[in-house]
């Protein structure tokens, strides 16, 4: 029962991107098109669930038995890195139209602040292995999900007539916010 209350608080409560306010960039880049929104947060769910286990057990095996707990910043952008590279070069195989699409945004998930901050909140939360892996993957279902309704939103929007200071980036975030206000009404059920 602990589980299902810390996932549907990662998920909906404290999502990484509504209420935590990590990896706007993909957010507001990404979602113009539900098309490119889906494929972004299957790659971000992707890396984030594999960077949160991998950061993990680096921390636990790795970092702390040698003292190296400093290096905790760079070991974990190195893993979160290499997962990008794997995921573009599958994209790039796999999926071209995809790649194209996501253009500048993916290799940029290397540098989203979201798939660093789970990594970093298992690691000082102290949280074990199969909680940092709930977690990883609750995090990152929330960010897909946040991606998704935001992106179908954007979409309608496109097609609403917009007074014009408020056309393009104003409108997202203003949407946006609206968004966050949405899932602020989760506070109380955890």
């Amino acid at each position: 029962m602990d589980f299902i209350l810390l996932a549907i608080s990662c998920i909906f409560v404290n999502n990484i991107l509504l209420a935590q306010y990590l990896g706007n960039c993909p957010f507001l880049g990404t979602s113009k098109k539900m098309d490119t929104a889906v494929g972004m947060a299957m790659a971000v769910v992707f890396v984030l669930v594999l960077a949160g286990v991998i950061t993990w057990v680096t921390e636990y095996f790795l970092l702390r038995p040698l003292g190296l707990e400093y290096l905790r910043t760079i070991a974990f952008i190195l893993v979160i890195a290499a997962l990008v590279q794997f995921v573009e070069m599958f994209l790039k195989k796999s999926i071209p139209a995809l790649y194209a699409g996501l253009g500048i945004f993916l290799p940029l998930i290397t540098t989203n602040c979201a798939v660093l901050g789970v990594c970093l909140i298992n690691i000082n939360e102290e949280y074990n292995f199969i909680t940092s892996l709930i977690t990883s993957v609750a995090y990152a279902a929330g960010f897909g999900l946040a991606l998704v309704l935001f992106a179908g939103v954007r979409e309608r929007i496109l097609l609403a007539r917009v007074p014009k200071p408020l056309q393009d980036t104003s409108i997202g975030l203003v949407t946006a916010g609206m968004l966050a206000l949405t899932f602020y009404a989760f506070k109380g059920m955890v």
